[in-house]
């Protein structure tokens, strides 16, 4: 499986691609590929990013969200990339 790793995950992209303009199909596709949790912690760290992107501190979003600061840190890292998909993609939705 890892062998195909690369080829699995631009797959998974094309597929969201196609399904993205029909929310419904999206979400009901998300829903079905993610367990619970996983789509959970995804949420969860959008939160963080969109925080983050205000300029709030780690240690506060940490505490709001009931997360550890290493959670939030990781967030942070990818807020530091310039033309990261986070911060290219809270221009796109402003």
């Amino acid at each position: 499986m890892k062998n195909n790793s690369d080829q699995y995950k631009k797959e998974l992209i094309e597929v969201i691609y196609k399904i993205a303009k029909n929310k419904q199909l999206l979400a009901d596709f998300i829903r079905d590929i993610l367990t619970p949790r996983e789509f959970e912690n995804i949420g969860v760290r959008w939160q963080i990013v969109k925080r983050l992107a205000k300029g709030e501190h780690q240690t506060a979003i940490a505490e709001d969200l009931h997360l550890g600061v290493a959670t939030v840190t990781r967030g942070s890292r990818e807020m530091r990339k310039k033309e990261g998909g986070f911060r290219r993609t809270l221009k796109i939705i402003k």
